[in-house]
């Protein structure tokens, strides 16, 4: 079962899309549903958020998840392990695709696995899917601004 979120294309070159999304202490800056990220971003290590929670507004709570895919510009994944007591795994992959030396896209899925995945799907879809989006289009506006800003420095 998977989210996926719009694919959004950015007038900005990939690396800068890269610099965006693993420049974690800004998060806050562009995020809108994961405000806050701390993480080495190193392959197992814990990637500590901060999430807006979409189905009570103005209320957060702190997520871990690990970090499992790393590639430079191009892929960023973390994932939640089944446990005893977190029976719902699930990976997140966020992807980014250079078109041109100045455009790329970027989109993000969300798999939810194991015998509740059904489950997960069946409440959260909607809401991931909408936090999704709204961290597609945070992090265009960002890496266009970025990009912007650097074109006119020049």
């Amino acid at each position: 079962m998977t989210v996926r979120s719009e694919t959004v294309t950015i007038e900005a070159p990939a690396s800068i899309v890269w610099e965006v999304l693993t420049d974690l202490p800004n998060y806050g800056t562009w995020n809108p549903f994961c405000f806050a990220a701390e993480s080495t971003l190193e392959i197992g290590a814990p990637m500590n958020m901060q999430l807006n929670n979409y189905t009570m507004p103005g209320a957060t709570y702190p997520n871990v998840e690990y970090v499992c895919a790393k590639v430079s510009e191009r892929l960023l994944s973390w994932e939640l392990p089944h446990t005893d007591a977190m029976p719902y795994p699930a990976r997140r992959d966020q992807v980014i695709e250079a078109l041109r030396s100045d455009r790329c896209t970027y989109y993000s899925t969300d798999a939810f696995f194991g015998p509740n995945a059904t489950h997960v799907m069946f409440f959260c879809g909607a809401w991931v899917k909408r936090a999704f989006d709204d961290t597609a289009q945070g992090l265009k506006r960002r890496a266009e601004q970025i990009y912007s800003e650097r074109k006119a420095a020049v």
